[in-house]
């Protein structure tokens, strides 16, 4: 049996200019999240992170809950922790069974005022906090709801030696933004659903670009944070090139041109090559109809077709997933087709994620 990575969520800055939702910060408050877990196993441990904060974290008790029961966290065998600013700490060992596909409850309690806190923050899943301790409650009734998860980056499994993971990297058309909240439906879980044998976890972050910080640190810096720390990794599923390209209009930026793009690809390509991961990459998704003031040009639309043609017809990558055609409208390429528009002309609902998982050919993922 090893530790592999059940569960992963990718955590941004709360103190960047662009902020898609409001962070927040606690004092004297419980926080509970549901983490859906990609994998399963007969033991658990968790992490926490503190890496964006500007004050040491203080965590004074924790626990998680299965449908299994429920268990204290420790750390180092203490069930108060403090977490230095910029650090991460990851629990003791838990006798926690939890299966794939299954929801793990994490409850924190910040007793103390705990600055802005590093956070995921359009992961299509709620928060429930409520003041006081109460990591020990069955349900809190009275909580106040917020989409983001807080303080956590992972849970490890204990599982079969031979038991091997993905991770999808990348932006919103991941990390879940057009779904339907608390529904588990992202395109990472209709793929689960799809496996077999391993799973895939998840670190998109819903604004994030392939060359250039904001929203949370670009593909390329976070690559080793986000993708090559994760234990039992044997493939990583990239979507970049949306952000790239529509962000700038919304700043005054100069586009990034397609030339800058392919090589921030072939970059991911020799780095994953370099650590033994197989890499698979999607063609970039249509925003023809984004509703975002600047986002659509004709120009990024341009570069987004000729990357794409790179990307089918490269051998820099060990597998393709054509996520353009499998989402577009065929009687205009540019524009998600209408079935599977969340609304806002360039994210997904839950038909178009789980038609953006249906793109890859489970023969490519082997895990």
């Amino acid at each position: 049996m090893i530790w592999i990575a059940g569960f992963r969520t990718a955590v941004i800055n709360p103190y960047e200019q662009i902020q898609l939702t409001e962070p927040r910060g606690f004092a004297d408050q419980t926080v509970r999240q549901v983490l859906h877990m990609a994998g399963g196993g007969e033991r658990l441990r968790v992490s926490l992170t503190n890496r964006y904060g500007r004050t040491p974290l203080t965590i004074a008790a924790a626990t998680v809950a299965t449908e299994h029961g429920q268990a204290a966290l420790t750390f180092d065998g203490a069930e108060k922790v403090t977490i230095p600013p910029g650090e991460e700490i990851t629990s003791d060992a838990i006798d926690l069974p939890v299966a794939p596909g299954a929801d793990l409850l994490l409850s924190l309690y910040l007793p103390e005022e705990t600055g802005l806190a590093t956070y995921s923050h359009r992961p299509a899943e709620t928060a429930h906090i409520v003041g006081g301790n109460h990591v020990t409650a069955l349900s809190l009734p009275d909580a106040e709801q917020v989409e983001g998860r807080f303080y956590v980056s992972g849970v490890d499994v204990l599982a079969p030696d031979d038991t091997a993971i993905a991770v999808a990297f990348g932006d919103s058309w991941f990390e879940g933004v057009g779904s339907t909240t608390s529904a588990n439906n992202r395109s990472v879980d209709f793929l689960n659903r799809r496996l077999k044998r391993g799973w895939v976890v998840n670190r998109g972050i819903a604004g994030n670009r392939l060359l250039r910080d904001e929203v949370g640190e670009h593909g390329l810096a976070r690559f080793d944070r986000d993708v090559l720390s994760i234990p039992g990794l044997t493939h990583v599923l990239v979507h970049f090139g949306i952000n790239d390209l529509g962000l700038p209009g919304m700043s005054g930026e100069p586009p990034v041109t397609a030339d800058a793009l392919i090589e921030g690809f072939k970059a991911l390509a020799r780095r994953a090559h370099k650590a033994d991961l197989k890499i698979l990459a999607a063609t970039i998704g249509p925003f023809a109809g984004a509703i975002y003031p600047g986002i659509s040009t004709p120009a990024g639309l341009a570069t987004r077709r000729e990357v794409n043609a790179w990307i089918r017809t490269t051998d820099t990558f060990d597998a393709v997933f054509d996520v353009a055609r499998a989402v577009e409208n065929p009687e205009a390429p540019d524009h998600i087709h209408p079935d599977l528009d969340s609304g806002d002309g360039m994210h997904l609902n839950d038909k178009g994620a789980q038609a953006m998982a249906n793109a890859v050919n489970l023969e490519t993922l082997s895990l």
